[in-house]
């Protein structure tokens, strides 16, 4: 068993935001191609504390044929959210992956997670923002959240986006906004950043936007947005049924998207059909390209599968081998190699 701690896995990491979108981005092909196995997530929740949750998602990814290919890999994601960990001063988010042999089913690799799982969700979302980019070029964003998913999508935005030079801050937490700043303004130079407290003006800034907060129930109002903006709806619980029923909707699997009361699973309760949606991110990377709509809200809402944490794990494992990194425990099995 190969062990992979948080700091080795940014170690390989760092720096190497294409290659992370490149990885995400052959997962979406190979699930639009049917080359993947994705059951349904798997929520663990507490009568306790109904804002945590522990998710597991098991995965296969394929492989497209051809000299070159990767072996395909298949594995599972243990991840919690526990959204009070804030105020603690700890991270939202804690996680592990495990990679499975292919040959004897055995795991192979350890890794820590959360760090995978933040860059594989933030290069989802700039190959979205990517693929779906207006005529004109992209120069500014809003987060609205400044936490770590946030972060993450803005420093994979600027490595797809290069004429973005803009980004406009909004969090509840105003301390919270002026920290993510700070940190702008050390790690991302070059970058003008601008924190406001009213969540309207925010939204008004950009015709991008990304979205990642904590919220459990809609409470976002699009109505600032100007016309042909595309929301990046990550954190897939802040918008009302009605504004996803009258935008522009990118998913990444509308089965795994329309559950556990995201707001288009609760667009699909109030409409009863799944039309609203209107294509996958998976069929525009593999097909033509979509214009993006200059005066409709187009959202995008990924839901998060398991097939992009295997694809950035079996990245960060070459890596890792090729750098020798990692602790490798001989005997973590009970059995013998072949047994």
């Amino acid at each position: 068993m190969l062990i992979l701690t948080a700091g080795q896995v940014r170690q390989v990491l760092d720096g190497a935001e294409q290659q992370v979108v490149e990885a995400v981005s052959r997962a979406y092909r190979l699930h639009a191609a049917g080359r993947t196995v994705l059951p349904h997530s798997l929520f663990l929740r507490f009568p306790e504390e109904a804002r945590n949750r522990i998710i597991a998602l098991p995965a296969y990814l394929g492989n497209p044929g051809g000299s070159g290919a990767r072996e395909p890999v298949a594995g599972v994601k243990w991840i919690s959210s526990f959204p009070g960990n804030l105020d603690a001063g700890l991270e939202r988010a804690s996680a592990v992956i495990v990679l499975n042999s292919m040959r004897t089913g055995h795991p192979e690799v350890l890794l820590e997670g959360s760090v995978i799982s933040a860059r594989r969700t933030a290069a989802s979302a700039a190959l979205a923002a990517a693929t779906l980019a207006p005529r004109e070029p992209q120069t500014g964003v809003t987060l609205i959240g400044c936490g770590v998913i946030n972060f993450e999508v803005l420093t994979f935005l600027r490595a797809l986006l290069p004429e973005l030079a803009e980004v406009t801050l909004f969090d509840l937490d105003p301390a919270r906004a002026r920290d993510f700043a700070e940190r702008c303004a050390a790690l991302l130079p070059g970058l003008r950043t601008t924190v406001t407290e009213r969540i309207g003006d925010a939204l008004a800034a950009h015709r991008l936007i990304s979205v990642a907060t904590t919220a459990a129930t809609p409470h976002l109002d699009p109505s600032p947005c100007p016309p042909g903006t595309l929301l990046l709806h990550l954190s897939l619980r802040d918008l009302a049924p009605e504004t996803i029923l009258s935008s522009v909707n990118i998913v990444d699997d509308d089965d795994h998207v329309c559950r556990e009361s995201t707001s288009l699973h609760l667009a699909e309760q109030q409409a009863g059909h799944r039309d609203f949606i209107a294509d996958s991110i998976g069929a525009l990377l593999t097909g033509a390209r979509r214009e993006r709509d200059p005066e409709a809200l187009t959202v995008f809402s990924p839901f998060g599968l398991g097939v992009l944490d295997l694809a950035v794990a079996d990245l960060v494992r070459h890596r890792a081998q090729e750098q020798g990194l990692g602790t490798d425990v001989p005997d973590f099995l009970p059995f013998g190699h072949g047994s």
